[in-house]
């Protein structure tokens, strides 16, 4: 049997699809942050079959929702305090992400100016796609010229 302690002040990364939690792990960039992690991977469920875990111990506020959101807003976030669960947060699709995609429209601005944030709209909601601010904010200017 597994035994993983509880965690005294942090969060708890619940139903992550599974066999997804290390590049979850790569993306909040976990391993740069001076804190216990552990994962689980496979675990049984009965809302999923499997699904992946992910306890950290340390301030909530080191990490990013707006990413995990982008990720997969299926995942559910536990706040622990005082080795209590006193928030359980569902995340949602965010309106903007800034740097963690990349656009790939040779000619916009952020593939010249490489200091500019890569910013990327959610546009459709439905269909969860986004767009990159910069080529969205040219489209516009292009349509008004006509």
């Amino acid at each position: 049997m597994l035994n993983i302690s509880g965690i005294h002040e942090g969060f708890v990364l619940d139903h992550i699809q599974a066999g997804t939690s290390l590049s979850i792990y790569k993306d909040l960039k976990l391993e740069q942050l001076d804190c216990s992690v552990a994962i689980i991977k496979n675990a049984r469920s009965s809302k999923m079959g499997k699904k992946d875990m992910i306890k950290v111990e340390c301030p909530i506020d080191a990490l990013d929702l707006d990413i995990l959101g982008f990720i997969d807003h299926n995942i559910t976030v536990n706040i622990i305090k005082n080795d209590k669960i006193v928030e359980k947060k569902k995340l949602h699709l965010p309106k903007q992400i800034v740097n963690v995609i990349k656009c790939k429209n040779p000619r916009c601005i952020t593939s010249i100016e490489q200091e500019l944030d890569q910013i990327f709209i959610l546009t459709d909601p439905e269909k969860e796609v986004y767009r990159c601010k910069y080529c969205e904010e040219q489209q516009k200017k292009k349509k008004y010229r006509k």
